[in-house]
């Protein structure tokens, strides 16, 4: 059997938000039990010119919900950018979650060679579907995810390549 669209976005993009919502109550008891205030982990960040962990979040969820509107053919979610708390970012992931789920295989099945157009810096990107999922959205996906988890690690947070990488 072969390896669809649906089967290569969707439910990996499912699974993964699913950990990044685990990882972000790990890091919230680690706050609670520490006594730090929750928003030096929703505001730290690796490195003075990197975004800080609610922005890897948002972009990780824009990437998820952008790639399966884009390859089923409806209009992506718009969300506002403006979580400030671990509750807001983890809304945040379940209405993500909660539209890929509306999103059906018949939808996005074939869309292989379908065109996606995005404004990256005021400048129009082309891409076709397969090449856009595999080489574009995965990637981005994956390393806001991995900076997230980094950046909880990185400032204390007891997690390992399990939580990251989830049950299978």
């Amino acid at each position: 059997m072969s390896l669809n669209m649906y089967q290569a976005s969707v439910p990996v993009l499912i699974h993964m938000l699913g950990n990044l919502s685990k990882i972000l109550d790990k890091a919230l008891a680690h706050a609670e039990a520490k006594k730090i205030d929750p928003s030096v982990f929703v505001n730290a960040r690796l490195a003075p010119d990197m975004y800080p962990l609610s922005k890897q979040i948002q972009i990780a969820t824009d990437m998820a919900k952008g790639c399966a509107a884009r390859l089923s053919g409806v209009d992506v979610p718009s969300f506002e950018d403006n979580e400030t708390t671990f509750a807001e970012l983890q809304a945040r992931i379940a209405k993500t979650v909660a539209f890929l789920q509306s999103v059906t295989a018949e939808q996005i099945n074939g869309s292989e060679e379908r065109s996606v157009t995005l404004k990256i810096r005021g400048k129009d990107i082309g891409f076709i579907g397969q090449p856009y999922l595999l080489h574009f959205v995965l990637p981005n996906f994956y390393f806001h995810v991995a900076t997230a988890y980094d950046i909880l690690r990185h400032n204390g947070v007891e997690l390992g390549k399990m939580d990251f990488v989830g049950s299978f």
